[in-house]
């Protein structure tokens, strides 16, 4: 499985990059702490991947990276070749990027 840092992903939104940052928490979870990714929580994910782009990169994410690296095996073994998991999910990005975001 392909892993992107924190401050990789920094890197793409910094430099406008397309591609898709996948958030597969639960919504009260994006209410507290959230980076602009698309929300499509992990137990919904099997039957809304047809609102995600094959052809597109996508970072996945969650609170620490446990979740978000069974969703980027569940989209590879859907056909989605260019997966990632977001190395140490949203608390890695409130520690190291934005530290005025709260760790949960």
């Amino acid at each position: 499985m392909k892993e992107t840092t924190v401050q990789e992903l920094k890197e793409k939104k910094d430099g406008n990059d397309d591609f898709t940052l996948l958030d597969v928490r639960e919504p009260h979870e994006y209410q507290i702490s959230n980076i602009d990714g698309t929300l499509i929580p992990l137990g919904d994910l099997p039957d809304r991947t047809d609102e995600l782009d094959k052809e597109k990169e996508i970072v996945v994410m969650c609170r620490s990276g446990a979740r978000s690296a069974n969703a980027c095996t569940m989209l590879e073994k859907k056909g989605f070749k260019n997966v990632s998991n977001l190395v140490g999910g949203v608390n890695a990005w409130a520690k190291e990027i934005d530290t005025s975001l709260p760790v949960y």
